[in-house]
C-alpha cells in the first residue's frame, strides 16, 4: 500500500500543478483516497516559497471543484448511495449525521479546515440537500483557509515547521471548533429565548378575550 501511495504521490509531482490540481480534486470527493493534497503542497511550497500563495489557490480551486463533485453525487445518488459508499463505516455515518444535525454548515466547514474526512461531508451535503451557495461558501473558508495556512506558515519558517504542520492544524482546528460551538450555542439561547418571549406574549394576548368575555358574562348576570 505505501508504495502504491508513493507512486500517486511522484506521478501527481511529476504533473506539477496540474498535478496539485488533480490530487486535491481527488481528495475531496473519492471516499478513501490516501493521499492528502497537504504532502504535494508542501513539497512545492518548500521548493518554491515564492510561489507558495499560488499553490495555495491552486490547492484550494481543486478541492473545491472535487467537493462540488461529492456534493452532485449525494444530491443525485441519495442516501442508498452513500450506505454503500461507506458500508464498512457506519458509525463514522452516524457521526456525521448528528453532526449535521445539531452544527449544519459548521459541520462541513470543520471537516473542510481539520483533518477530518471532507468527502464524507461533501457527499453528506448533497443528501441533505444543504444550498449548494451555502455549501460553496463555508467550503471556500474551511479549505482555503487550511491551504493558505499551511503555504503562509511555510513562506515564514520553511523546514523548520514541516514536521509539526499537521500540530498546528489541528491546534487551530480546536480553536475554531471552539470559537464556533460558543458562537452557535450562544445564538441559539438569544433565539430560544425570543420564541419563548413570543410564546408568551402570544398567551397573554390570546387569553385577554377570554378574561373580557367572562367580566362581561358576570356582569351581565348580575344585572
Amino acid at each position: 500500500m505505501h508504495n502504491i501511495v508513493l507512486q500517486i504521490s511522484n506521478l501527481f509531482h511529476s504533473w506539477g500543478m496540474a498535478g496539485l490540481f488533480a490530487n486535491a480534486t481527488i481528495e475531496s470527493c473519492l471516499p478513501g483516497f490516501p493521499l492528502p493534497p497537504d504532502v504535494l503542497l508542501i513539497a512545492m511550497c518548500l521548493s518554491l516559497p515564492q510561489k507558495a500563495l499560488l499553490y495555495a489557490l491552486i490547492c484550494t480551486t481543486g478541492s473545491i471543484t472535487g467537493a462540488l463533485i461529492g456534493y452532485c453525487v449525494g444530491r443525485f445518488g441519495g442516501r442508498p448511495l452513500f450506505n454503500y459508499l461507506f458500508r464498512s463505516k457506519m458509525d463514522k455515518l452516524e457521526t456525521v449525521d448528528k453532526l449535521f444535525e445539531e452544527y449544519g454548515a459548521f459541520a462541513v466547514f470543520f471537516s473542510a479546515f481539520s483533518p477530518i474526512p471532507y468527502n464524507i461531508f461533501a457527499i453528506a451535503s448533497g443528501i441533505t440537500k444543504m444550498n449548494v451557495f451555502k455549501f460553496w461558501f463555508v467550503s471556500c473558508l474551511g479549505r482555503g483557509g487550511r491551504f493558505f495556512f499551511v503555504s503562509i506558515m511555510l513562506m515564514l519558517f520553511g523546514d523548520t515547521i514541516k514536521e509539526n504542520m499537521n500540530y498546528f492544524i489541528i491546534g487551530v482546528s480546536v480553536l475554531l471548533i471552539a470559537f464556533f460551538a460558543v458562537l452557535y450555542k450562544k445564538r441559539h439561547s438569544i433565539t430560544g429565548k425570543k420564541s419563548d418571549d413570543i410564546s408568551c406574549t402570544k398567551t397573554i394576548v390570546e387569553s385577554k378575550p377570554n378574561v373580557n368575555e367572562a367580566d362581561m358574562e358576570q356582569e351581565y348576570a348580575n344585572n
